[in-house]
């Protein structure tokens, strides 16, 4: 397993307008050094609007295929939210799309019920797992950082990814709750969350971090646009792991959907 780089960018996002949030993300890219990730926020082409009927494209739309070209360019993963229609249903959809232009999906498992998301989307039900030089990582959406049972490590991943709109007000529990997934999963954790106000007046700060296998923040960064890349050490996570082995001593359980 060799080291791995990731690109978080964090930005304000207009709202659902999906031709100036691509040219913002466009001007973001260009920008990144060379890396093999570049994640963005949750639904970064439109901002967390529940205006799915109007904003939704379909599978290998307009946004996917731009974030083809953008894989393309710069020879890296690229990983974000969109909103989704598939067989009449709209779903809050991170896609992972390779340089070569095939691509993975994982639809959103936990729906913020109190901004009214469940009464839209469609709930997913299989964890996506990917694999980047020799790394696995398990991206989720936002509400999930909530539930630790849905990211519980099973000894199939190494690097845990959150992908948000995550508003001021509770921006503690976001930095708390990622500190924990990292400790009790034993593994790195990146945080990559917008900025600025969305269409409901709802301020978002950012704290996009990275966190270590130890629960580490080794990286933030609150309330300005930013475009930073990060190197995970192989040799860290795989010294850790074998030192404390605190997972040997994990209940084993799953999850029942």
């Amino acid at each position: 397993m060799q080291d791995l780089n990731i690109t978080l960018i964090q930005s304000d996002l207009a709202w659902e307008d999906k031709v100036r949030n691509l040219a913002i993300f466009t001007k973001h890219i260009r920008q990144a050094p060379e890396t093999d990730i570049i994640v963005l926020p949750e639904m970064f082409n439109t901002g967390f609007s529940m205006n799915a009927a109007e904003l939704a494209e379909a599978p290998d739309g307009e946004t996917t295929q731009w974030m083809h070209e953008m894989a393309a360019a710069q020879n890296a993963c690229v990983c974000g939210s969109l909103i989704i229609e598939e067989e009449e249903q709209y779903f809050n959809r991170l896609i992972w799309m390779y340089p070569d232009g095939h691509y993975e999906k994982y639809d959103k498992r936990h729906l913020f019920s109190i901004a009214g998301e469940d009464n839209v989307f469609t709930q997913g039900y299989e964890r996506l797992l990917v694999e980047v030089k020799g790394w696995t990582i398990c991206p989720m959406i936002c509400y999930d950082l909530r539930f630790p049972v849905w990211s519980r490590f099973r000894n199939d991943y190494d690097v845990l990814l959150y992908i948000a709109n995550w508003p001021e007000r509770r921006v503690y529990a976001w930095q708390q709750l990622l500190i924990a997934r990292a400790i009790e999963n034993q593994c790195y954790v990146i945080g990559v969350n917008r900025i600025g106000a969305d269409g409901n007046t709802v301020y978002h700060s950012g704290h996009s971090a990275v966190l270590d296998p130890m629960g580490e923040r080794t990286w933030e960064l609150a309330h300005e646009r930013a475009v930073y890349t990060t190197t995970l050490s192989a040799r860290h996570l795989e010294d850790i792991r074998t030192k404390l082995p605190f997972q040997n001593d994990r209940d084993m359980f799953s999850v029942n959907d």
